[in-house]
């Protein structure tokens, strides 16, 4: 307390060591964080190669490729949707191709039916599909574990069935928009602002922007304390006082929401979509590259849709075929299982550290010997 200019001793101390000064009764209040430079390095570097993907990959690839980094883009936002609920809440789910089809079929519909704005329809598709995603999981909230996964990929059978059932969208009237395959089919409109393939690129890569930000918030936030309390153990969770089933749903709606706005952008990407585009098989290997990617790390669901989208690409342009990448995805599965259950995200970098530490001393050693020799 000051009087007269003067301080007392215990604001001097603070005072000199940086820290707050005591108020009239006697508590301490927590100190502000400082930040240093080394805070503000890892999102200059995310920044930079961001940067330098929007600017150089549409330039130095083929609108081939192009496409395929579009798609890995638009997968990364499905594959943080799975992550999210295998890995943060512990929610093993098979359904996840299913919502991004559900997506899909409303985005298209709002496309051909309305005249509102990409954005808004992305928004729109997202929020229904979290709808339809919630009242899906429902049935599973009571299930964990393989059972969990049984009923969810009955539930994306059903409703791969029923798609193929009523069709997708192709400029038709009535509810369902579809007017035959005999007749002219025209495109799913794009934005304005991304007719182009590397405009539509750069377009995908800024949703899946914000969609990873929307999932960190929950993750740092309350939410992503509750999850990782049931991933650790429901019941301990419940004894906490945490509300298990309002979380679990919320993670589920999240999970909706971003795979519905995913959809959107496979419907503007594909320009035309049929049942064929979505298969129940697709949600399992989904499933399979996001445990090899990394479920616990959102770097992880990046990784998950390169495995799943680029490589596919790579292979059909070297004329193999693509489903020698269900045999190794099988196999990658079985090694994540057994030796990487973090998943490759982290385990290459402990791999590639362990290989450094390996030469360096390989080379002192002949190094030494050398010496020695002289």
């Amino acid at each position: 307390m000051e009087s007269g200019g003067l301080r007392t001793a215990d604001e001097s101390t603070a005072a000199a060591s940086g820290a707050a000064a005591p108020d009239l009764a006697g508590r301490h209040p927590r100190a502000r964080p400082r930040l240093v430079p080394a805070d503000f390095v890892r999102p200059a570097v995310i920044a930079a190669l961001l940067l330098l993907v929007l600017l150089l990959f549409p330039s130095i690839f083929s609108l081939y490729y192009v496409d395929a980094w579009t798609q890995v883009a638009i997968y990364s936002i499905v594959t943080l949707g799975l992550g999210l609920l295998v890995g943060r809440v512990g929610m093993v789910s098979l359904g996840q191709g299913a919502v991004l089809a559900m997506g899909a079929w409303v985005a298209a519909r709002l496309l051909f039916a309305t005249s509102l704005p990409f954005p808004i329809v992305l928004l729109a598709a997202g929020l229904i599909t979290m709808v339809l995603g919630t009242l899906v999981g429902l049935p599973a909230l009571r299930m964990s574990g393989l059972y969990l996964a049984l009923i969810t990929l009955m539930l994306a059978g059903a409703i791969t069935v029923a798609l193929a059932t009523i069709n997708f969208p192709n400029g038709g009237h009535g509810f369902t928009g579809y007017n035959g395959g005999s007749v002219h089919i025209p495109p799913i409109r794009r934005p304005s602002i991304a007719s182009t393939d590397p405009a539509f690129f750069r377009y995908s890569v800024i949703v899946a922007i914000l969609m990873f930000l929307l999932v960190l918030g929950h993750i740092r936030g309350r939410p992503g304390r509750a999850w990782a309390a049931i991933r650790q153990s429901e019941s301990a969770a419940l004894a906490a006082g945490i509300n298990t089933t309002l979380y679990k749903l919320w993670a589920f709606a999240l999970a909706s929401f971003i795979t519905g706005v995913a959809g959107g952008l496979v419907a503007g990407s594909f320009r035309y979509l049929n049942s064929l585009t979505f298969s129940t098989a697709d949600s399992i290997t989904l499933l399979a590259v996001v445990l090899m990617g990394g479920a616990y790390s959102t770097w992880g669901a990046i990784v998950a849709a390169f495995l799943l989208k680029f490589l596919q690409a790579l292979l059909n342009d070297w004329g193999v075929s693509p489903d020698w990448l269900t045999i190794l995805f099988g196999i990658g599965v079985l090694q994540v299982l057994t030796t990487a259950p973090r998943g490759l995200v982290e385990q290459v970098p402990k791999d590639l550290a362990r290989l450094g530490r390996f030469v360096r001393g390989l080379f002192g050693r002949t190094a030494s010997a050398g010496g020695q020799a002289e």
